[in-house]
């Protein structure tokens, strides 16, 4: 092992490990939303990002140590697809990685958005995934909704593919309490995945703390970009989180995900970039120990309101 690959992969354990079911990952993990387009992700005609570019990062990712990868079927651009990214870039894959994707949503060919899927749709979604992927079956599904009605039938499709050897773990994305309920009494959940970051949505904490108990990660969404979402970063950043950072050397993003993963060992992180250089910034946040006094002024920060 070279100094330098010994240097990054204490990086990425500095955070330490957590488990999606029998899968052991790493809290640091890789989100590939951003990866098929430069700018704004799931917009109809955005503009494919470099291929080479794309699969540079995907395996320089690796290389530093990341095993959880988070991506979706409908994670695309005019000529790039992240699945397809994905496999270009790691197949055969690292008997380690773990590779979570989300079934629910669905874009047309032009990438306009299309009515979520029922319950017998939900097979052809996670089969698309696969042939993407190259993969015999999925390691994680999510079941990612939209409202607070009920997802019983569309779990129980899921969880049938689950028995069927299709899917090894499920989890769940934009999602509330009593679907986290209604889900355990169907089939064991490894995963919540919300969007939560300082000053985001301060009334998941509670849900977040939930669980933690149950022994289910929480993997939070947009933890960088915040209200930014797709978007990303809309770099307005407060005094506050400024200061912290300008204290340890580091980032307000670097900040924004040591918060983060300080919240609870449970909670993993899936920043998704499109660039090495920023690749690199977000595994090294998972070294970077924020005292007490930090915690103090961004956690204050994190219950002012939703615009921090």
């Amino acid at each position: 092992m070279t100094s330098q690959t010994s240097q990054t992969t204490q990086t990425i354990t500095a955070a330490g490990t957590w488990k999606l079911g029998d899968r052991t990952v790493h809290r640091i993990g890789f989100g590939a939303m951003r990866l098929p387009q430069n700018g704004e992700a799931l917009v109809s005609g955005a503009v494919p990002r470099d291929r080479d570019r794309a699969v540079e990062v995907l395996r320089r990712a690796v290389d530093l140590g990341v095993n959880h990868i988070d991506t979706a079927a409908f994670y695309f651009s005019p000529l790039r697809s992240a699945n397809e990214l994905i496999n270009r870039a790691l197949a055969p894959y690292p008997e380690d990685l773990v590779i979570a994707t989300k079934v629910g949503p669905g874009r047309d060919p032009s990438g306009e958005w299309l009515p979520h899927a029922r319950p017998e749709q939900l097979r052809g979604q996670v089969e698309e995934n696969l042939r993407q992927l190259g993969r015999d079956h999925l390691d994680v599904v999510n079941l990612r909704i939209v409202g607070t009605d009920s997802i019983a039938e569309r779990f129980g499709a899921l969880a049938d593919l689950r028995q069927a050897g299709l899917v090894r773990h499920l989890g769940l994305s934009n999602v509330q309490p009593h679907h986290l309920d209604e889900a355990l009494a169907i089939a064991p959940v490894v995963c919540v995945q919300n969007m939560y970051g300082i000053g985001v949505q301060p009334e998941q904490d509670a849900f977040l703390r939930t669980c933690g108990e149950r022994g289910i990660a929480f993997v939070p969404f947009y933890s960088i970009a915040g209200t930014g979402r797709q978007a990303g970063a809309v770099g307005d950043d407060s005094a506050g989180v400024l200061e912290v950072a300008r204290a340890h050397g580091a980032s307000a993003a670097q900040v924004r995900l040591a918060w983060t993963l300080q919240r609870a060992p449970h909670v993993l992180a899936i920043p998704g970039t499109g660039d090495p250089e920023h690749l690199a910034a977000n595994v090294a946040a998972g070294a970077l120990r924020l005292t007490t006094a930090d915690l103090a002024v961004l956690d204050s920060l994190h219950r002012a309101d939703g615009s921090s």
